[in-house]
């Protein structure tokens, strides 16, 4: 359970900062007006957000702050650079001026989920998917419902958290992860034959399983008695990902050897 926290919390911190886009810094021929001087100052400090250079992203972000200090994607990109330095109570500060000040922003709801996420803080995350899911004209709404089938699982709530994957799966059919997570509900509903179909799609959605999907399809095989797909996998797992948390789960069905 905690290497999938761990690996739900990068899912969720790479999708936060998927948003950052590309320019270049220019010296300004003649003096811009406030509204687009804001928009580049803040365009700018996304661009060094996703290098991962914090000092020049606050650099920005502090003379777009100067301009308008009300402005919820000033305080989002604050958020993000906060989050990353580790100064958290500063970053939890501006994602909720953020939303404060604009209620319907669903980007920046979306990653402070991610936030909260990372924190532990299930339902409070959920609390902010549940309105970011409600937005259709969010561009990452799909990746949203992902999202909050993850916060579900780690709420214990299957159901909820399946049928959040669904709607993903509704908008994206290849997203691995809904892919792969409603494999994993449907076998432990020991629902095989569900699980083997998504397990399938989400074969041919990725170039290379994860230890997790491998390990899926080891206990898919063992359910139908498959010994030569069992034996693929397995093999699989211990060569790509001899250290993983699956491989030991799946040496000890094993009682320890191959």
């Amino acid at each position: 359970m905690h290497r999938l926290i761990r690996w739900a919390a990068a899912l969720l911190a790479a999708m936060a900062l998927a948003g950052c886009v590309t320019h270049t810094e220019r010296v300004f021929t003649q003096p811009p007006s406030p509204e687009k001087a804001l928009k580049q100052r803040v365009e700018l400090a996304r661009q060094y957000i996703g290098e991962g250079n914090w000092e020049n992203a606050k650099r920005n972000l502090q003379q777009a702050y100067r301009i308008d200090p009300n402005n919820a994607e000033v305080h989002e990109a604050f958020a993000l650079v906060y989050q990353s330095t580790g100064e958290q109570e500063l970053a939890e500060d501006h994602f909720e001026q953020a939303i404060r000040i604009d209620r319907g922003f669903s980007r920046a709801r979306n990653n402070y989920a991610a936030f909260l996420y990372s924190q532990r803080r299930y339902e409070e995350a959920e609390e902010q998917l549940e309105y970011v899911v409600k937005d259709p004209l969010y561009n990452a709404r799909p990746r949203a419902f992902v999202n909050l089938g993850l916060c579900r699982l780690q709420l214990a709530d299957n159901t909820g958290a399946e049928e959040a994957f669904r709607r993903a799966l509704a908008m994206e059919r290849s997203n691995a992860v809904a892919l792969l997570e409603t494999a994993i509900l449907r076998y432990e509903a020991e629902d095989y034959t569900a699980a083997e179909k998504y397990y399938g799609v989400y074969r041919t959605a990725v170039r290379q399983q994860s230890a997790r999907a491998l390990w899926l399809g080891i206990r898919l095989a063992r359910a139908e008695g498959d010994l030569n797909a069992e034996g693929s996998y397995a093999m699989a797992l211990r060569n790509l990902y001899p250290d993983s948390a699956e491989y030991q789960a799946y040496r000890t069905t094993q009682g320890g050897g191959e």
